[in-house]
């Protein structure tokens, strides 16, 4: 490709717009422009990696038998009801309806629409296990979509499905997805940790997801050094302590305070004098439309995806201040465990609580020398509190330590969710009617692209990995008018070509350091520079784009280098 002909335009400024490194640079050096928020069109450059990740995946999702689909984007609603979640998944999802009137989605992820597939035409456990897999658009309509390719609401996925006679089965193909998805992210110079994580809207019991540790990172990864214990934030388990006979002070007596205009933890600790760790948030939620407690210690914050797991509720929602009032005679703010005639669920932490501050159920007051069993009961105790740094490792005796993470990839075993939902079933070894057992493996395309580039850069831009580099060398000469470098030039790029390797030749009439700087944002990981002195030598000069080392070589020696190079695939 003759880089006058190649639509790269590269910028010198940062757009506004942009936030994180790889959004910056993907858009300076002309991979991509903004369409809409959250959408953007892939420039050629920008195309030719996507294209590369595609078929690494491609290349294992087939060696462990998977079988390459295309499903519609638009879906019907009828699937969606089906399986109970048309109206579940919230306003993430883009709905249309047609000139009928009938509704349809933009698909944001497609479980109902293989489950449907798959039940048409698979009737017997010997066609089974069958492994289907997409790469594709979907669609979510992020509230606040950001960070370039990290958070849109248009982004490529690769999405396979497996269907499986039993469980065990299910396992084989989980792992099978799991392993090759370290292979997927090493090929494409990833260092990619596989955490427990929460599935969501997907649904399932067990699932991981790939996390590559980035400052850029929206989620947080904690993870202990004592043993392999790794998991999103989201899912990181709590520890409960046994309470110690003897470990809780005298009971004080009920004092009823006025607190005028305190009604966070910051505040009633600064107008009391007292810690957070000695106070008890009370908070008051709606689980499926009915108001419940959720108590955490005041140093502490809920997790409300580990309550609504517990309490197995399908909506979860911090209750209105009338549903607040209704309930403890308050303002928000001033709700206290104390009397409350709701079921009231507690972190294990406030077993340990003696003597807590909590809300008093009256605005402006607050209670102090509040006790359980004395003077509250709870319903039941469990992990709720958000897990951090410096928690211990629920599976050892050693600390846990955090660290932002970009999520590339996630695995999930869905069981038979989907499957019973909506009838998907097949005839067992007995001939009895049993639902397909199945699993869902994602990929997001772009975010891996994005991953890559917030780990390979420098302040000179992108350092691409030679597997998913759009080119994999670019010949400038100094002068194009220099009638020497411009056949020189020509010459080596017909011979690279003839080698089936990947070069684009910078023909444009632009000054030398307009073209190091476009080479070097763009992040060709081979330059060969052609000068005047240096051909008049016999010599060219090798750039190696990842250390910037340079190497004088005759001219002869500069194609078998590049091949070598590409052959062992080093990354100079």
């Amino acid at each position: 490709m003759l880089m006058s002909q190649l639509y790269s335009p590269t910028l010198r400024e940062t757009p506004s717009e942009a936030e994180i490194i790889s959004h910056k640079l993907m858009l300076r050096a002309g991979l991509m422009r903004r369409s809409a928020a959250g959408m953007y069109a892939f420039l050629p450059l920008g195309l030719r990696v996507i294209r590369k990740v595609e078929q690494i995946i491609r290349e294992e999702m087939n060696a462990i038998d998977g079988q390459e689909v295309l499903m519609p984007i638009i879906q019907p609603a009828e699937l969606w009801e089906e399986s109970g979640r048309w109206k579940d998944y919230g306003d993430e999802m883009f709905r249309l309806k047609d000139r009928q009137g009938r509704q349809f989605c933009l698909g944001p992820t497609h479980e109902e629409i293989v489950t449907a597939l798959v039940r048409s035409e698979v009737r017997s456990y010997r066609q089974l296990p069958l492994r289907l897999y997409q790469i594709q658009n979907k669609y979510r309509d992020e509230r606040r979509p950001r960070f370039g390719l990290m958070r849109g609401r248009e982004f490529i996925m690769k999405d396979m499905y497996s269907f499986d006679r039993d469980h065990e089965t299910l396992d084989q193909s989980y792992w099978a997805a799991y392993h090759a998805y370290k292979r997927i992210f090493e090929r494409c110079g990833l260092e990619a940790h596989p955490v427990e994580a929460d599935s969501g809207a997907i649904g399932g019991d067990v699932t991981h997801e790939f996390m590559v540790l980035a400052e850029s990172g929206e989620d947080l990864v904690l993870f202990c050094e004592a043993c392999e214990y790794a998991a999103n934030a989201e899912r990181a388990e709590g520890v409960r302590v046994p309470v110690q006979e003897g470990e809780k002070t005298a009971f004080e007596p009920l004092e009823t305070v006025a607190t005028p205009g305190a009604s966070t933890i910051d505040q009633i600790s600064a107008f009391l004098g007292v810690e957070p760790k000695d106070c008890i948030k009370t908070l008051i939620y709606l689980a499926d439309g009915k108001p419940i407690a959720a108590l955490v210690r005041g140093d502490h914050e809920l997790n409300e995806i580990k309550l609504k797991k517990f309490l197995q509720c399908v909506e979860l929602e911090l209750a209105d201040d009338e549903t607040i009032f209704k309930v403890t005679k308050a303002r928000t703010g001033f709700a206290g465990p104390v009397g409350l005639s709701i079921p009231c669920y507690a972190d294990y932490a406030i077993e340990h609580i003696a003597n807590a501050v909590v809300g008093a159920n009256k605005d402006d007051h607050h209670t102090l020398n509040v006790n359980l069993d004395r003077d509250f009961q709870v319903t039941a105790f469990t992990d709720l509190k958000e897990t951090q740094p410096g928690d211990p490792c629920p599976r050892c005796s050693g600390t846990l330590q955090g660290a932002r993470g970009v999520e590339v990839g996630q695995v999930f075993k869905l069981g038979t969710k989907y499957s019973d939902a909506m009838s998907a079933t097949f005839l067992n070894e007995d001939g009895k009617e049993t639902p397909l057992v199945m699993g869902c493996y994602g990929i997001g395309v772009g975010r891996t692209v994005a991953a890559v580039i917030e780990k390979n850069y420098d302040e000179d831009g992108i350092i691409w990995p030679l597997s998913i580099a759009p080119y994999q060398v670019v010949v400038v000469p100094v002068s194009m008018k220099d009638e020497a470098q411009a056949s020189a030039a020509q010459s080596l790029y017909e011979e690279l070509q003839a080698e089936g390797i990947e070069v684009v030749l910078d023909d444009r009439d632009e000054r030398p350091g307009v073209k190091f700087k476009d080479a070097d944002l763009i992040g060709f990981p081979i330059r060969v520079t052609i000068g005047a002195k240096s051909l008049e030598q016999g010599q060219m000069e090798i750039i190696w784009r990842r250390t910037k080392e340079k190497q004088s070589l005759p001219i002869e020696a500069i194609v078998p280098t590049i091949k070598n190079f590409l052959r062992d695939g080093d990354q100079i």
